[in-house]
Order: C-alpha cells, then structure tokens, then sequence
C-alpha cells in the first residue's frame, strides 16, 4: 500500500456507553478522557465517595469489570492512510477492539499505545470498545504466580483495607489507597483518543538537547519517526524564526533524525525567584503532522563532588549554585475526570506564589499530562521527577521489565525537552523498603538482586534517551550503586527525616540533623473546617469519630497531632480550635526544620517538604487543602521559602535531651544566632531590627543594625544572649533592603508557647481597595500571635498566621484564585479573623 495522501487525525473523545457484564442494570454514558466513578457519580449510581465512610460503599466499583464502546463516523478521507489508533493512559489491564476484532492489549496505564489499525476502519460507522479487567484480581493472580513472594506496600492497609498487589500492575500505586490518599482504583481512559492518519510515517518523539557557548546556545533536535514502508517523506522544524526543512529517506520501523539549530544571544530561562522564563517556540511538522513544543534554554547541572563534609549534593543553573526551595507533588485528585489544566494551573500557581521553585513528582503517583509540565516551564518551577515505583520491591521478569522499558522510554522521550525537567530519579524508598517486610529480610540477597535488574535498566534507558540529565538511583540515596541508609546519613545525597513525625521527636529534632538535600520530611495537620464541613456531619467532628479516622489514614495520626500540640500548645477548647492549632503546629514543624537547613548554605542546597497538595479532604502533611485553600503551612512558607531571610537560631553549648529525644523541660538554649540567608545572584544590605517583646505587651530594641550578605550565602548577624530576655519575653525582628522597603518579618520563642501567659488581645481589621486589589489593614491592641483572616471567597491573602505588635500595622492584600476579580465589600461579610489567644 503506497498512500498519497497528508496527515489528519480524528478525535475519538467524547461519549461512551459504560456498561458491566456483572451489572445488567447499568448502561450509561461516560465521557472520556475520564472514569468510571465519576461517570457514576454523574448518573446518581454512587454517594459521593469523599463524603463520610462512603469510601467502603464504592468499594464495589473497582471489583467490576467494565465496558466502554462508542460509534465514530470515518469519511473516505479520514481513512485514505496508515491509521493508527493512539490510546494514551489506558487504566490499566484492557482489551481494545476496533470493529469486534481485538486490535490491542494493555496492561501500562503509563504507556501511549499506538496502534496499526491500517485497513480496519471503515467509511461510514464504526466501534470502538474497551473492556476492562479487575486489576486487582488480575494483580493478586500475578503476585501468587510469581516464583518467590514480593510483598505490597502496608499503606495500602490503613483503615482496615485488604490491601492491593499494586507491585505486579502499572498504575499509580496511590489509587490504591496511601498514608494520605483513598482506595478508588479508578478506571478509565485518561490521554488521547485519536485515530491518526498518516501519508508514511508518524511522529513518534522530539527531543531537544542544548549546548550552551558564549552568547550562543546549539539546540540538537532529535526526531523519531515510525514509517509504515519505506519512502520518502518531508520533515520542518521552526524555531526563533530559523526554518530547517530536510527531505528524508525512511525505512519501515522506527528513524531517527537530528538536526542543528544555533540561537544566539539567547534569553536564558531562570526557575522563580532567580529571573525570566521565556521560552522559544518549537514547530515541528511532519508531512502536515503538527506537534507544538515549548523551550525554555537553560544549563542545569547536578554537582555530585568530593568536599570538605563527605559529597556535595547541588543543582547548577546557568552557572549558579541555586537552592532548591518547595514541596513533594501528589496526584491533583483521586477521581481522574476531576484533574484539569484550571486546576493544575491554580495549585501550581499556588507553589509560585509560596516562593517555592522545584516540586517533587513522587513516585508511588502518576506521570502528570503534558499541560502540567508547560506549566511548570511557564512558572519557572523546577521538576524532580521520580519514576513510578514506591516503597515495596516489584518484579524483574522478562514481561515486567519490558512493559516497563516502554513506558520510561516513552516518558523520558515525551518530557526531556522540557526545562522544567531537573532530575530522573528510580523510585521511591524502594531500596529502604527492603527492610520493612519479613519476606525481604528475611533473605535480602535476593531482593538486592531482583531490585538491581529493574533500578539498572532505569538509568541505562536515561543514559541512552536524555544523557545531559543526572539520574539518581532513588530518594531517599547516598549515591550510585550505594544501598545504604538514606534516612539517617546526613552528609551526601538526599535525605528523607521522618523521626519527627514518625518517632513523635519534638520539632527541635530537626535541628539535629544536617542534610545536603532534604528531599522528603513533614508533619500533619487536620484540615481546614470548612473542607471538614463538606464530609463531616456536625456530630461527626470529633477527632475520634469514625468519620474523622476514616479521614486519617496514618496510623496513629490524629492522636500524633493531639500528643503534639500539649507539648508545646494548652489544649484547645473545642474542635474548630482544636483544627486551627493543628495548622499553627505544623506550620511551626516546617518553620524549625527549612529555616535551620536554609541556615547552613551551603551546606544544605534543597529542601522539599511532604506534601504541597492533597488528592481527597484528608488530615495530611499538605499545605494545601484538597480543593487548592491555602493552609496555615502554605502562608508560613512563602516567608519561610523567602530569597532574603532572616532566621533563628538557637544555640547551646550542651544539648540534653530525654528518651524520647524531647528537650530536657526548661533546656533554654545559651543564645539566640540571628543568620542572613541570600538567595539572589547579587549581594544585598539588609538593616535589621530586633526587638525583645512582652507576651502581654510592651517591647524593646535589642539590636539594630546594617549587614552585607554576599550573592548565594548565609552568614551570621548577630546574636542575643538568652541571659538579656526575660521570662515573659520573645523575639520578633524585621529586615529591609538599602531603600528602606520592608523585605520580611519573623520571630521566635525560646519556650513552648503553653509556658507564656499570653492574654487575649483585640484585632481590628478594616477593608480598602487599591489597584484594584482588596487590603486588609490589621491592628491589635497586644501582640497577637498567628494572627489569621479568612473568607469565604477563594483566594489567599500576602500573609497570614502573622505576629501583630500594638502600634504597627499589617497590610494583607487579597488575590482572588481562579481568574476572578472581587472588592473589598465582597469579602467583608465573611471575613473571620483569629489568633493564638482565642484557642484555649
């Protein structure tokens, strides 16, 4: 067969039939790109599976198979080609028939299969029908036939669930359920659906690797091509008003092509916080086949080197050490049809707007659709980027490793031209999960082995596919072929810190460690009262009710939180207190660890703390409520994450601690070391004010002076000796630049905040519009502490949990969330302001 005809492509999203061959009364519609629960959910076939324990009702729903099957109408034109069928994320063990003739089968949710339909379409009506298998059967069938036992992950057993062999299937390993997350296991179809016409070949993949000299950068762009026969065919690339045409011989298979470009005087992409981020346009057309691509040019390196302390840990940009400074990245939303650019677009914009300039796609998650990444190029928010394995060993048989060499293969070719990309990781704490399970130590020699076939063939295939980037093997890791403690070692590789949360240490714990690269620690809060609202009835909100423990899926977690907040809290005196001071506390958690790490640059160049976002109404590490509100952690840090800083310090010559690694009662540290951090490529001169303050009112100046911070540096500007500060007494200082404009605020208490009488206090708030942008000017009449306001209308404000002096106002400007614009007088009638003395 020779066609003679350009490229087109058919859009085969839109309307489905769903139906079960053990549900004769379900028959209806669903859309895809999308999942059966939502298709449900829709039709008023399921409770909505967020609200109370209904998560043990739709339980059913991924013990079904299922079907889905839509008639398309082809023209002759349509068909007049090679055809193929692309079906990307197909969730997770289905069979595709085109017609009645099965054409494929899939078993890689991560996986773009593109499939030779030539000849199978016809003019006129056709069928597409998918059927969907139970993956959990299927998943437990492998791992029973698997020759030697490889047991699953026990986050999948919170709240009394039996647990899923998600080892032995290729789907985010959190559909079924984690630490944080629900059991759904939703089905579906989540990419493309298209049947592609091509005259001869199709476009495969476009990678772009950058060489960068003086004032110019050399773009080698790489083109995969399939042809369906051999031939001729014509192949364009356009970038910075530079066309390269090329008429190029194919045989049938997969070609690989790659031409040059030289931009010069190139504008060089800087994550947030650092510069620009323009991005060059790149439009490749093959035969009338289009595909749009972003650049953004950049030199990133990752600077693994011998020092002084052990080995470096670093990322390099454009020639600058730059630290790293945000959050791991979860799943948007457990149900798959509700995770849209909008919504993508607004929690990442949230992470831009916390000074936040990497996130960390984990690997027990999904790789994101391409939007997410744009974005992230667009925001200038840096990516580590985990492969889909988490915390349990997986198979290394033929048939997995070769589903699996398909799908990172096709990932690393589809993502690496993006700037955003900083880092291929292997996984997980797979390697440390060798040690939780009786099956793997019981006989670790061979789960070493069976976990060194898999971790390998990952770096060999980003060696082959995107050599300019690093590859690490895992997170936490101490480096190459190094199967060590990642979780304790402190002085080289990644660092995962858990003892706090996990070995309920008080916050100071983190002080007690010195990573280069903190790549994974948190602590939990409850979240917010009115996202408890929307799943828990007013009888409900107890944190040991059913509900609220199904709303838990640490072990252990809500009594973490409550043992938590009477270490260094009085206990709160009702529930809506008890939700805020959860918040207060984990903000402060986070506050003690990124403020010290931040303070020992360049010691310690990254730190991303668990999580950023939540994939259900959950109690959980994220500083984002599910829905996209910012909670108290988000506000606290965007001043914790600041590039010019001011932090405590606290500083003893003998620390004692107790079994249990709690500082000895009444341990006050010898003196208070206030650094200056500096995270911009110039130097800069901060004046700074420190003031000794009265927990009930009153305060003095006990420093103030200028300093010179050096570009990318943290140094010490003066200290204050715990003997000048009263008992009643803490530190709240403040810092601006050489033109006097206020740069940041913070402050410290050397007790548990239970141990200060702290006297109720009287904030005013009052409302001005400016700029067209809402303010909120805050006074208080005794210093007030987390001083909090909210409203019902999405948005953040520029600061929030502040500490108000008497005598000095705060500013709080308003910015609404989803594009929308509002006044002042909206906001009004739902504004509620607290603090910290309201609380008990």
């Amino acid at each position: 067969m020779s066609p003679n005809t350009s490229y087109s492509a058919l859009d085969l999203a839109g309307s489905f039939r769903l139906t079960s061959p053990t549900k004769s009364d379900i028959d209806l519609p669903i859309t895809l790109p999308g999942d059966v629960h939502q298709a449900l959910l829709q039709a008023d076939r399921i409770p909505n599976p967020y609200f109370g324990e209904n998560e043990k009702t739709v339980m059913w729903v991924n013990e079904t198979a299922w079907s889905v099957e839509r008639s398309f109408t082809a023209s002759a034109a349509h068909i007049d080609g090679y055809l193929t069928l692309t079906l990307a994320e197909v969730d997770c063990i289905a069979t595709i028939l085109l017609n009645g003739e099965v054409v494929a089968k899939t078993d890689n949710s991560f996986i773009r299969n593109d499939i030779d339909v030539t000849g199978k379409v016809r003019e006129g009506d056709n069928t597409l029908r998918i059927e969907f298998d139970i993956a959990p059967d299927v998943a437990k069938a492998r791992a029973d036939a698997h020759p030697f036992p490889i047991p699953f992950t026990k986050n999948y057993q919170t709240n009394g669930l039996k647990g899923i062999h998600m080892n032995f299937i290729r789907k985010a390993a959190c559909h079924a359920g984690w630490d944080w997350g629900i059991c759904l296991m939703p089905i579906g179809v989540y990419g493309t659906m298209t049947l592609r016409k091509s005259r001869l070949a199709r476009q495969e993949s476009v990678q772009v690797d950058q060489v960068h000299a003086n004032n110019s950068v050399e773009l080698s762009i790489k083109t995969r091509l399939f042809a369906f026969a051999h031939g001729q065919v014509e192949l364009e690339h356009t970038i910075d008003g530079q066309t390269v045409t090329d008429k190029l011989v194919v045989q049938k298979g997969e070609n690989v092509f790659t031409h040059n470009v030289t931009i010069h005087n190139p504008k060089l992409w800087w994550p947030a916080g650092q510069g620009e981020q323009p991005l060059y346009e790149l439009v490749t057309n093959l035969d009338g086949e289009k595909t749009t691509r972003q650049i953004g040019l950049r030199k990133l390196e990752w600077i693994v080197e011998k020092d002084e302390i052990d080995h470096s840990f670093k990322c390099r940009i454009n020639g600058r050490d730059i630290t790293m400074m945000g959050a791991n990245w979860i799943p948007a939303d457990a149900i798959p049809s509700r995770i849209t650019p909008a919504v993508i677009r607004d929690l990442l914009e949230s992470a831009k707007g916390a000074n936040m300039n990497m996130l960390r796609i984990w690997g027990g998650g999904q790789y994101e659709p391409d939007y997410f990444y744009e974005l992230c190029d667009e925001l200038g928010i840096l990516i580590w980027h985990d492969f889909m394995f988490a915390c349990m060993s997986y198979p290394s048989d033929r048939p997995f490793l070769e589903s699996v060499r398909t799908e990172i293969t096709q990932q690393v070719r589809r993502l690496s031209h993006h700037a955003c990309i900083a880092l291929w990781c292997g996984d997980n704490e797979v390697i440390g999960s060798l040690s939780w399970y009786p099956e793997t130590k019981a006989d670790p020699g061979r789960y070493i082995a069976n976990y060194d076939r898999l971790n390998s063939m990952l770096g060999n295939i980003v060696e082959d596919e995107d050599p300019v980037r690093r590859f690490w093997p895992s997170s936490p890791s101490l480096g190459y072929l190094d199967f060590s403690d990642g979780w304790h070692s402190d002085t080289r590789g990644d660092l995962h810190y858990w003892d706090v949360w996990h070995s309920a240490k008080a916050f100071e714990a983190y002080r007690t460690v010195h990573p280069r690269f903190a790549s994974e620690f948190g602590f939990q809060s409850f979240t917010s009262m009115n996202v408890i609202e929307t799943f828990a009835e007013e009888k409900d909100r107890n944190p040991s009710s059913p509900v609220m423990e199904m709303h838990q899926r640490n072990d252990g977690g809500n009594a973490r939180i409550l043992e938590t907040m009477t270490r260094y809290f009085r206990f709160p005196s009702n529930f809506d207190q008890m939700v805020f001071l959860s918040q207060i506390q984990q903000g402060l958690a986070m506050k003690t660890a990124i403020e010290y790490w931040r303070s020992t640059k360049p010691r310690c160049m990254g730190t991303l703390f668990w999580q950023i976002n939540d994939i259900w109404p959950v109690a959980s590490w994220s500083s984002l409520d599910y829905g996209g509100q910012w909670k108290l952690l988000q506000y606290m840090a965007k001043r914790f994450f600041l590039p010019v800083n001011v932090v405590a310090v606290p500083v003893k010559s003998e620390v004692r601690t107790n079994s249990r690694g709690l500082p000895v009662q009444g341990d006050l540290p010898d003196t208070i070391v206030l650094k200056g951090i500096n995270d911009t490529a110039g130097p800069v001169s901060i004046s700074l004010e420190v003031r000794a303050v009265k927990v009930g009112g009153g305060d003095r100046v006990v420093f103030s002076g200028n300093s010179a911070i050096g570009p990318d540096a943290a140094i010490v500007v003066t200290e204050v000796p715990m003997e000048e500060l009263e008992a009643d007494e803490f530190l709240f200082f403040s810092w601006r630049d050489a033109e006097g404009i206020l740069l940041g605020e913070n402050d410290f208490f050397p007790k548990a905040y239970k141990a200060y009488e702290i006297v109720p206090t009287e904030v005013r708030g009052n409302w001005s519009d400016r700029d067209g942008q809402a303010v909120l000017t805050l006074e208080s009449d005794k210093p007030a502490l987390f001083t909090t306001a909210t409203v019902d209308i999405p948005g953040y404000f520029s600061d929030n949990a502040v500490t108000l002096l008497p005598g000095r106002k705060t500013e709080l400007v308003f910015t609404p969330r989803h594009g929308r614009s509002v006044t002042s007088g909206e906001l009004d009638p739902s504004l509620k302001i607290r603090n910290l003395s309201e609380t008990f």
